[in-house]
């Protein structure tokens, strides 16, 4: 049963006003996604207050505070978008939090499983939304995928086939390869094919994992085999200095779903029967990046007075985190917070 929430723009009579915590380039494509669909950005708040005003200029947000504190204290925000890096996503998400703010909080939710569960322990206890930003999981292609699943359209799902390949910069100072602030394939990439095993086959039971390291310690590609106890598998794969295919294949008994490049964004795919015949080609427009989808759900939550949905709850999320956590041990993969 959802909880109820305690907060809000439900039932105040005025639009759920967001505020965007932190002012880099994510934070960037959420608030481009959010204007052009009309959602309410009230203020924005960074370590540096020309930062946060440069960034109201820019997006025409009426406030800009110059520290995450005064952003969450903000009486006119009602939903915090926690947009840092990962290192930092514990401690802002629970900053807003105890400000009684709801939280959609950039993937991955945390560095690991541990604080995962103290953000949603927390959320859970004051009646507050806590939604990763796991955009994918809302778009039409992805719900459509999920429909197909569940009806049983292609029989019993036996095989995922995932990658998420890109060609990132290779400076060992830039966070992608710094261990202090995250660094890895891992968690900036591998995080959307486990999160779609996830959504389409659940936790895995058997992990098995290899990665190769960087020069700096983080993991440079990173391959996982999820076994399940009825018999599927999905195979995964990351890596953050060579650009793959980025497509996605999902096989049953009577079909198969073949998800074009890049398949974690809004994409067509084609449906084939058992014997390769196409039976369905899915190809639906969406406007800007597709990250308004989110924001959406988030908003229906607040207005619903619930705090979890079927389509990524917080304890979902948790579970993830669970994931990786197993995989980083098998590939020696850990990170300071590992050790708080």
């Amino acid at each position: 049963m959802p909880q109820t929430t305690n907060n809000s723009g439900e039932g105040s009579g005025h639009p759920v006003r967001w505020g965007i915590l932190g002012t880099g380039f994510i934070a960037d494509l959420q608030a481009s996604d959010l204007i052009e669909h009309g959602f309410t950005i009230q203020a924005v708040g960074s370590r540096s207050a020309a930062s946060a005003t440069g960034f109201a200029a820019k997006f025409h947000v009426p406030s800009a505070h110059g520290s995450y504190e005064d952003l969450v204290a903000d009486p006119e925000v009602d939903v915090v978008y926690v947009s840092t890096p990962h290192p930092f996503h514990y401690e802002n998400a629970l900053l807003a939090l105890n400000a009684g703010k709801h939280v959609l909080i950039e993937k991955p939710f945390a560095m690991n499983a541990w604080q995962a569960r103290e953000i949603v322990d927390l959320a859970e206890a004051k009646g507050l939304v806590a939604l990763e930003a796991m955009w994918t999981r809302y778009l039409p292609h992805m719900v459509r995928i999920r429909e197909l699943v569940r009806t049983g359209a292609l029989g019993d799902v036996r095989t995922m086939i995932v990658d998420h390949n890109q060609n990132l910069p290779k400076d060992p100072l830039h966070r992608l390869n710094d261990p202090a602030l995250g660094g890895g394939a891992l968690l900036d990439l591998g995080i959307y094919p486990v999160s779609f095993a996830f959504d389409v086959l659940g936790a895995p039971a058997n992990i098995r994992a290899v990665a190769s390291r960087t020069a700096t310690g983080v993991d440079r590609q990173t391959a996982m085999i999820f076994e399940y106890s009825d018999g599927q598998q999905a195979l995964l794969h990351c890596a953050l200095d060579t650009a793959g295919p980025n497509r996605a294949s999902i096989i049953g008994t009577e079909g198969s779903i073949a998800i074009d490049s890049v398949w974690y964004t809004p994409s067509p795919f084609t449906r084939y029967d058992a014997d390769g015949n196409v039976v369905e080609r899915f190809d639906e427009p969406v406007t800007g990046r597709g990250m308004q989808y989110q924001a959406w759900e988030l908003e229906r939550l607040i207005r619903a007075r619930a705090t979890a949905n079927d389509i990524l709850s917080a304890r979902e999320s948790v579970r993830v985190m669970e994931t990786i956590d197993d995989v980083r041990r098998q590939i020696g993969l850990s990170y300071e917070a590992d050790r708080t």
